[in-house]
């Protein structure tokens, strides 16, 4: 059975103490307060990736964060505390997961007012969340919009066009699994020729290009 990609939105009190969080595929971007994780502090606007088994705690004002994880099945996303509030934003089968070695690769795509991202596809499916603005996601015969918080899937394969607000800069956090050879290498494919060589108002910034143990046959 093909694996799940889902992301949960958890807001954690400052006295909800140590949150333990098994061995898993996972990013974690921190949307507001502040995070402590294996160790380390992390601010709003910061992420940790990572595979391995974890301790989480919010800093002195709490903390909320998006929480994206690979899995087998999804029966036990949200955390359970009178401390968290803590929900599943989206779940997806991984159909288009591509075969052989991965890598689980989280970043953030910005965009002008009135940017757009033409035509295109990925080699690997994935889950976006939009941080700040609005975008419109045009694929599979259907145009959605979507506001702050408001997340989707990409099967990869799908071609997409995007269109970002016209009056205010957009932003959102993506995870997607994608084979391994791409790492540090774009996964975009454009599907017009033309819209290749034509200048791309995105810009990106990488928080994790992580090999995982996880493997496609």
């Amino acid at each position: 059975m093909p694996p799940l990609l889902r992301l949960t939105e958890d807001v954690i009190r400052d006295d909800a103490g140590e949150i333990f969080l098994p061995s898993l595929p996972r990013l974690i971007f921190i949307t507001h307060g502040d995070l402590n994780i294996a160790g380390r502090s992390f601010a709003a606007g910061e992420a940790w990736a990572g595979e391995e088994a974890v301790t989480l705690s919010a800093g002195t004002h709490g903390a909320c964060c998006w929480r994206w994880e690979l899995v087998s099945n999804d029966s036990d996303g949200p955390l359970s505390s009178d401390r968290i509030s803590s929900r599943a934003k989206l779940s997806a089968r991984l159909d288009t997961v591509p075969p052989g070695d991965l890598l689980l690769r989280g970043d953030s795509v910005a965009f002008p007012p009135g940017g757009c991202a033409y035509r295109h596809m990925h080699q690997g499916p994935g889950i976006r969340c939009l941080v700040e603005g609005g975008i419109r996601i045009d694929t599979a015969g259907h145009s959605t919009s979507y506001g702050p918080g408001g997340a989707w899937y990409e099967s990869g394969p799908e071609p997409v066009f995007a269109q970002a607000a016209m009056d205010r800069p957009s932003r959102f956090i993506r995870v997607m699994i994608l084979p391994r050879a791409l790492i540090g290498k774009s996964s975009i494919r454009y599907v017009d020729e033309a819209d290749k060589d034509k200048p791309r108002t995105q810009a990106y910034k990488i928080f994790a290009d992580m090999p995982i143990s996880y493997k496609s046959s």
